[in-house]
């Protein structure tokens, strides 16, 4: 695993420990393939690792990606009909424009999204756990 993925292994790893789980060969490498990527769903996750590992089933991905979204590496969103896995590994919190022609997700961040988000929410005697901001459209490309 590349060194840069220090970090991230050794957050599975703590991960594993507290749940009696060991560290497989099959996890190791699904984490190399999801540290590469954004976004992406376990079936295109599945297409590009059965060309280097053939015996690697498409449930073992969906099993170990769901295992790093409990460790914190992943979170599962829902855009659209699939489910794709993003990379929060190296981010902070962040919300998204999925194109609905293409599929591109844009990421983005703004503080005064945020900051109205809060004050919406205490006027109406909220306290924000978390939340999740996904805007739909068209990107320039669909849109042309």
């Amino acid at each position: 695993m590349a060194t840069k993925h220090v970090k991230e292994m050794e957050a599975l790893k703590e991960h594993l420990g507290k749940h009696q789980l060991k560290l497989t060969r099959q996890r190791e490498l699904i984490l190399s393939a999801f540290l590469r990527q954004e976004h992406i769903t376990a079936e295109a996750m599945y297409h590009q690792l059965a060309k280097s590992d053939p015996h690697l089933g498409l449930a073992t991905i969906y099993r170990t990606l769901n295992l790093f979204c409990d460790a914190g590496l992943a979170q599962a969103r829902h855009f659209g009909s699939q489910t794709k896995y993003d990379n929060v590994s190296h981010k902070g919190h962040h919300d998204h424009l999925i194109c609905t022609g293409c599929e591109k997700i844009v990421e983005f961040e703004n503080e005064e999204i945020e900051r109205l988000q809060e004050e919406v929410a205490t006027r109406h005697g909220f306290t924000i756990k978390t939340h999740r901001l996904e805007l739909y459209g068209l990107c320039t490309r669909c849109r042309d």
